[in-house]
């Protein structure tokens, strides 16, 4: 007020021009001229700017702010706030902005403030087409009260897109070429598959240092035979795009998963398929830079046969093969009067079911116990 009322002085007394007048107070001329109409008719109260004291027309109202509030209060609470938003919208009908429905929490003190971020540094830019790179990695954490599962994700570099995603008891092999197997059969194949360097992954002579890439384990075995590369991580940086997936599935699917009562572990996996899965693809996958798919169909047989674990053993003199504790028969045979000392290879499925080959030809097929069923006679990839 004694700024406007100095320069309004300096104007009526010609020391100031308008121009100048406006520009100490930091307004243009028309701005200057609007303000002394004003003053002249109502004083310094005509002054005051009026928005300070109107409530805008697009602010919420008090019960709709309520009923939130208390929505996420009541059966979302500890929830981050984008994935109660995506709930919201969704389940509840729910019209206001992600940002809106943060500020709004996070004033009524219901929700804490974020910490603000640390130093930028330069992501990996993703790959320019879909299915050129895939990533593969688990997570342990318990998902459910009481109890640790491994949560086994593959997803596709460029859209960020999960491919396969299921829990199981704990990582390994057969998890490894599950979730392998899934993507191809879903999707095609891809060109590359980038893993940490697990034992189940890579055999690693000094603990630190760089993968064999003469010996190869079960996994890099039946990638080579389908022509897909296998790129190992050396850093958990490396790794940073499932690691902050993992992040969201560890912040989200826990509190999912009570919400809806789930405890058993197929029932956990059947909500990952029908819901779960397709809504993270919904609310997180991006365009890739280039269109196109770098997928291409899987032409071939016995896809299983590949993906699994192969062991070479010798058959012993009663026409039985030895495996880890059991004796697998191998049943009459119209081509040979037996197999005794031949070399075989024993195949180890996902399901834990068993098979014995002789070269390309399927001897029998046997369930996790070692017991037959009626001899296969198929040629294997």
């Amino acid at each position: 007020m004694l700024r406007f009322e100095e320069a309004l002085e300096g104007w009526r007394s010609s020391r100031l021009s308008q121009s100048e007048a406006a520009l100490l107070l930091g307004v243009c001329e028309r701005t200057f001229r609007r303000q002394i109409a004003r003053y002249e008719s109502e004083g310094f109260d005509g002054l005051i700017d009026k928005r300070l004291s109107q409530v805008s027309h697009r602010r919420a109202p008090v019960d709709e702010v309520v009923r939130i509030v208390e929505l996420y209060r009541g059966d979302y609470k500890g929830w981050n706030v984008k994935h109660f938003h995506s709930w919201y919208q969704r389940e509840h009908g729910g019209e206001r902005s992600y940002t809106w429905v943060k500020k709004t929490l996070q004033e009524r003190g219901v929700v804490a403030r974020a910490k603000g971020r640390g130093k930028h540094r330069k992501r990996r830019e993703r790959a320019p087409l879909s299915g050129m790179l895939v990533h593969q990695d688990a997570s342990t954490h318990q998902w459910v009260p009481d109890q640790y599962w491994d949560l086994v994700v593959t997803m596709d570099d460029a859209t960020g897109e999960h491919l396969s995603m299921f829990f199981c008891d704990q990582e390994g092999t057969a998890s490894s070429l599950h979730g392998i197997g899934q993507t191809i059969a879903r999707h095609g194949l891809f060109c590359a598959l980038y893993t940490d360097r697990g034992s189940h992954y890579f055999h690693t002579p000094e603990a630190g240092g760089p993968v064999d890439r003469q010996r190869l384990t079960q996994v890099g075995r039946a990638l080579a035979q389908l022509g897909i590369e296998h790129i190992a991580a050396y850093s958990p940086e490396a790794r940073g795009r499932s690691e902050r997936a993992f992040g969201t599935h560890q912040e989200r699917l826990p509190k999912e998963l009570t919400k809806l009562g789930i405890t058993d572990m197929a029932d956990a996996n059947q909500y990952l398929q029908q819901y779960y899965l397709p809504r993270h693809n919904q609310e997180f996958t991006v365009a890739a830079a280039q269109s196109g798919s770098g997928f291409v169909p899987y032409i071939g047989t016995a896809l299983p046969d590949i993906l699994c674990e192969q062991f070479e053993r010798t058959v012993g003199n009663d026409n039985c093969v030895s495996f880890e504790g059991l004796s697998l028969q191998i049943p009459p045979d119209e081509l040979r009067y037996h197999y005794v000392k031949r070399r075989v290879r024993v195949h180890r499925y996902v399901d834990g079911t068993l098979a014995v080959f002789y070269g390309p030809r399927c001897l029998a097929r046997y369930d996790e116990h070692g017991a037959w069923f009626e001899p296969l006679r198929q040629r294997a990839a």
